[in-house]
């Protein structure tokens, strides 16, 4: 089941840049949440709680229930804005959604096990990093776990073969590959050269280099008085 965790939140009637750096100022986010059945709302989210919570979250998709004037509200993190430059959140959406009804997300794959080929040079790709996913809210996973311990060279896993938590499902066909141990990779190796090839790189070997002196004359014996 999926963790929702619980944020304070604040309304704010003030909009506009100088006001916005003020919030960030005194230690909060400026955020906004919308959805097919909520009105748009500003609202205002303490910087430190939920900067802790982005960092400490294994998944991308986050579920909030948001605490606004003695109301909650189910949501989903839909975008996180950062400041790449000085560091810190800029400013938060969030995705309203109901709790009985369906949501697509996309989820993580992570891979577990050595496969057995990889003893034999096999190189283990990946070809699906995420994976979109329907469920009901409370069903969302935080990853998508393929177990690769069984894959021989050339042996692959597919949409079909993966193991989905409760109340889980894919949009994908079952045929679509997500993991695969492929062949190991060959070093091609430098081309023999042809003997004309050989007997030219001798000789160019053999040749004195350009500007050298040329060899000593042999000595002539001494003039006889």
């Amino acid at each position: 089941m999926a963790n929702i965790i619980d944020i304070p939140a604040t309304k704010r009637s003030e909009t506009g840049t100088g006001r916005v750096n003020r919030f960030r100022k005194s230690g909060n986010i400026p955020a906004v949440l919308y959805g097919k059945k909520v009105e748009t709302s500003n609202l205002t989210v303490d910087a430190k709680s939920f900067t802790k919570i982005i960092n400490s979250s294994a998944s991308d998709n986050i579920l909030v229930n948001l605490k606004v004037d003695g109301a909650e509200q189910l949501a989903l993190v839909q975008e996180v804005q950062h400041d790449h430059l000085k560091g810190g959140i800029l400013h938060v959406d969030f995705h309203a959604i109901d709790m009985n009804e369906e949501i697509h997300a996309a989820v993580p794959v992570e891979t577990t096990g050595e496969p057995i080929g990889a003893k034999m040079g096999g190189q283990l790709e990946i070809l699906l990093h995420t994976l979109e996913v329907r469920c009901l809210p409370k069903d969302l996973p935080e990853k998508i776990t393929v177990d690769v311990s069984h894959l021989n060279i050339e042996d692959a896993v597919h949409v079909r073969d993966l193991v989905l938590p409760a109340g889980v499902s894919l949009k994908l066909d079952g045929d679509v590959v997500v993991v695969i141990l492929e062949e190991p990779k060959e070093v091609e190796a430098a081309p023999t050269p042809t003997p004309a090839e050989a007997k030219a790189a001798a000789g160019k070997a053999a040749a004195p280099a350009k500007g050298a002196a040329a060899p000593a004359a042999a000595a002539k014996p001494a003039a006889k008085k």
